[in-house]
């Protein structure tokens, strides 16, 4: 398998911290604002950015992890049944300005089911979508990230590949890769 290095650790790194400033200037000091990682692939990026976060500012973020799996438009459609994950919101988002973080945009429709399974939670007041990597050549919802990292031109016969040492590889690396064929 062939594979090309599209971010190493020290640039995914410089865009944690531009993201932390960003967030920074479009939230004030946080006191209405929450972080909700999308099961099952955002939640090591989102902890990341709350430690960031927390580093630079000084203050912690409200943040939990949203599973979206059954408010998903093809988890009736596949011949084995999705596995759900964990959902850990231990707050309300009524009123709220929420920012969904995952590590890749690729179609829009984790994001839009994402969306429909935030409502058990409130109705919030803004939602904002941060990635680490838009492929912005695959949509199939008209959904944009309000923060990225990388946009990269993609065919469908390629997949984004993120690797975390948190999850036992040797760095952070985000590589480009061909789909394996079953």
């Amino acid at each position: 398998m062939q594979k090309r290095l599209v971010l190493d650790q020290e640039e995914i790194e410089i865009i944690l911290r531009r993201f932390c400033y960003q967030l920074i200037e479009n939230h004030d000091d946080f006191h209405n604002s929450v972080l909700l990682g999308l099961q099952p692939r955002g939640p090591i990026f989102l902890d990341k950015i709350v430690a960031k976060l927390e580093e630079i500012s000084g203050i912690r973020v409200p943040s939990g992890y949203l599973d979206a799996t059954f408010h998903r438009d093809d988890f009736r459609r596949r011949d084995l049944p999705l596995k759900a994950n964990e959902t850990k919101i231990d707050f309300l988002i009524e009123g709220k300005k929420v920012i969904l973080v995952d590590d890749v945009l690729y179609k829009g429709r984790s994001v839009r089911a994402a969306m429909d399974a935030m409502i058990a939670f409130g109705r919030p007041q803004k939602v904002e979508l941060m990635v680490l990597v838009d492929r912005k050549l695959t949509r199939d919802y008209p959904i944009m990230p309000d923060y990225f990292g990388l946009r990269v031109n993609t065919l469908e016969s390629q997949y984004v590949m993120v690797e975390w040492q948190d999850k036992g590889f040797e760095k952070d690396a985000i590589w480009l890769t061909e789909k394996v064929n079953d």
